[in-house]
């Protein structure tokens, strides 16, 4: 799997945990940066910064793609809503939380969230 990594960069334990989650092998990263200019469109930055990432339209297709959100909640939605209409799908996330009492901080993989699924739940509640 690919892991799109719109965050701070991944440890090899944080890597190791995301391999022990998916029973996938990491095939790479892609370190993405994630700054937002807070005096401009987020749709537009998001798009400028997703165009950068040398996949091909069937990449984004047919890849197995896993991706590390942003913090920020707004450009984090902004992702998620430009990724699905590339992929065609809601893609999985990580979600990193901080180790409890560990100084320096440092973070590890709590789950992986597969948005699809979340989805396709709440598709089912709605009637």
């Amino acid at each position: 799997m690919l892991i799109l990594n719109f965050s701070h960069p991944l440890t090899e334990e944080q890597k190791a945990q995301i391999e022990a989650l998916t029973g996938e092998k990491i095939a790479g990263v892609i370190a993405i940066p994630s700054q937002m200019d807070n005096g401009q469109p987020f749709a537009a930055q998001i798009a400028a910064k997703v165009a950068e990432i040398p996949l091909s339209p069937e990449d984004w297709q047919t890849k197995p793609l896993l991706i590390v959100p942003p913090a920020l909640n707004f450009s984090a939605a902004a992702l998620l809503a430009h990724l699905h209409g590339l992929t065609g799908y809601f893609p999985p996330i990580v979600r990193l939380r901080p180790v409890k009492d560990a100084l320096p901080p440092r973070y590890e993989v709590a789950e992986i969230i597969n948005l699809q699924a979340v989805r396709e739940q709440a598709r089912r509640q709605r009637g």
